[in-house]
């Protein structure tokens, strides 16, 4: 499969099912029927979700979709920058769409997770880049602590 190119700016083309789709057409990309239900999982999803519960979504309607499929056009679909994984401590890399994008915190003591605005982690990016020349992507990570309740 050609890797599509690299994460475009245009936010109104990844906002729909089929504006993803034409953007894939249109980087060299395939439309094809597993990708398709991949992306209606992903637009239908409430939160993040691992590439396995993808995988069981799409394969309710479509029993033959390989779970290597769905990983092969969920890495397509992060390098066209529509979807980004993020790891939340231990477990698998969850997913979600990149317009919904943000950081995480993560709670040693009840697993509850966070959404935080990227804003959140501006000092953190301002000092790795000084001090380091290092760029930093704070929604692919979690930070992890205690939340209010468990401390």
């Amino acid at each position: 499969m050609t890797k599509l190119s690299a994460p475009v700016g245009d936010e109104g083309a990844t906002s729909t099912v089929d504006g993803v789709l034409a953007l894939v057409r249109e980087r060299g990309g395939r439309v094809t029927s597993a990708r398709r239900l991949l992306l209606e999982a992903l637009f239908d999803a409430a939160g993040h979700r691992t590439a396995e519960e993808l995988a069981g979504t799409v394969q309710a309607q479509a029993p033959d979709v390989h779970i290597s499929t769905i990983y092969r056009n969920l890495d397509d679909l992060e390098q066209l920058g529509v979807v980004v994984h993020a790891h939340l401590g231990h477990g698998p890399a969850m997913y979600h769409l990149a317009a919904s994008a943000h950081g995480h915190l993560v709670c040693h003591g009840c697993g509850a997770v966070i959404e935080a605005p990227d804003d959140l982690f501006g000092g953190l990016l301002s000092a790795a880049r000084s001090r380091f020349g290092f760029v930093i992507d704070p929604r692919h990570f979690a930070v992890l602590g205690r939340c209010r309740r468990c401390r």
